[in-house]
């Protein structure tokens, strides 16, 4: 057939982390792949027992359309809940409620981006907000990274130097894929450079509500005091994932541009899935369960690391994160994850080669470890499997 695609199409690819999700259906195999929350911590009793309350009270409502911007009680537990965690000062005018993360980035993208406008970022960054930014057709600049966030030196120069950029776009707590967390100071910085720039800031944050160890840092957006920061949380990662609900908060001359494109994308988010998750606010204490949640990751985290000193090479370095899903390791320049990944296969494990979080390329010998989906004994299996693999690739 000969079809007439639009000129966008030719710059998008399969998501590499869907792809490999597919491998992992099977149960046989260990998958340290996906960023997926462990389903035996899903409060399904509970759920079960919210939804037969909203349905039995409000079941019309439920079930009808509602409003683009969101189900306004929702909105407004989610304002008071960053206004108490991340110093904003926020209400639910400042909220979208979205189809998941995911969706603020797309939106982002169409609020913001023309063709071959810039976007920076962190090197590496999230593969999913690449794909989705890459959609309309912009480019990137990688902004030099360490191990607390953007360096703000080699950030002010680009600002200073890179016509057309649009947005700065980062993940400041628990970083996929790295892990990494970003400074107090490197925070206060962003939020300077973006007034001093007009620059917006895409805070992503689907991860901050999962620290193991250490005080949680106030957000870039609370050291905003122009309104050029935008942020982003979920109940994926908190809640359940499969109810694909979160949000985008920001100033509400912008949150309105957002109100417009999501209009026409999809109209408005499930409203029986938003008033679940607002009955289930009102009635449960989800700080509890955001805490078995940590218990449970924690100690995953704890054994991934344990394993990975035991049973990895010595020139095998990777990342020792106090919260989030993820572990970053880089393997010798000269091995290529790629290689290893299609090995890692045969032998029933999985895992995301690192070369498609940069999205310019290069650092193939790099991966990334997720330690929330699986169970210990399978993590301990897994990672064994993978340490025997990385000793025959490195001789």
């Amino acid at each position: 057939m000969e079809i007439k695609y639009a000129a966008r199409m030719a710059n998008l690819r399969a998501s590499e982390i869907r792809e490999i999700l597919k491998v992992t259906e099977n149960p046989n195999i260990i998958s340290f792949a996906g960023g997926l929350p462990a389903p035996e911590l899903f409060p399904v009793k509970e759920i079960k027992e919210i939804n037969r309350l909203v349905l039995e009270e409000s079941g019309s409502k439920a079930l009808q359309y509602s409003t683009t911007e969101g189900y306004k009680p929702l909105r407004e537990l989610i304002a008071k809940r960053m206004n108490n965690r991340l110093l904003t000062s926020f209400d639910a005018d400042n909220i979208l409620i979205t189809h998941g993360s995911q969706q603020a980035l797309d939106l982002s993208g169409k609020v913001f981006l023309d063709k071959n406008d810039v976007v920076l970022c962190e090197s590496p960054t999230y593969l999913a907000a690449i794909n989705s930014f890459k959609a309309y057709e912009c480019t990137f600049a990688e902004v030099e990274t360490d191990n607390e966030g953007m360096v703000m030196e080699n950030l002010e120069k680009m600002l200073q130097t890179i016509p057309r950029i649009k947005f700065i776009y980062v993940i400041p707590d628990f970083q996929n894929p790295t892990g990494r967390t970003w400074s107090l100071e490197k925070r206060k910085a962003l939020a300077k450079l973006a007034a001093k720039y007009k620059i917006i800031v895409i805070e992503d944050n689907p991860y901050g509500e999962l620290r193991f160890e250490g005080e949680t840092l106030p957000s870039i957006k609370s050291f905003d005091k122009e309104g050029y920061v935008l942020c982003t949380g979920t109940f994926s990662k908190i809640f359940c994932p499969g109810f694909r609900i979160a949000w985008i908060a920001g100033d509400k001359e912008i949150i309105h541009k957002y109100v417009l494109v999501k209009q026409g994308a999809d109209l408005q988010c499930n409203t029986l899935a938003q008033m679940e998750i607002s009955k289930y606010l009102e009635l449960y204490n989800i700080n509890e369960h955001i805490n078995k949640i940590i218990d449970v990751y924690k100690r995953r985290r704890d054994l991934t690391i344990h394993i990975m000193e035991e049973k990895f090479p010595k020139a095998v370095s990777f990342t020792h994160p106090k919260g989030g899903l993820f572990i970053w390791v880089e393997l010798p320049t000269n091995i290529d994850a790629r290689e290893v990944l299609v090995q890692s296969i045969q032998r029933k494990v999985a895992f995301v080669p690192g070369g498609a979080f940069f999205p310019n390329g290069g650092k193939e010998n790099t991966l990334r470890i997720n330690f929330s989906n699986m169970p210990e004994e399978r993590i301990v299996e897994g990672l064994t499997i993978l340490g025997e693999i990385l000793y025959e690739s490195i001789k």
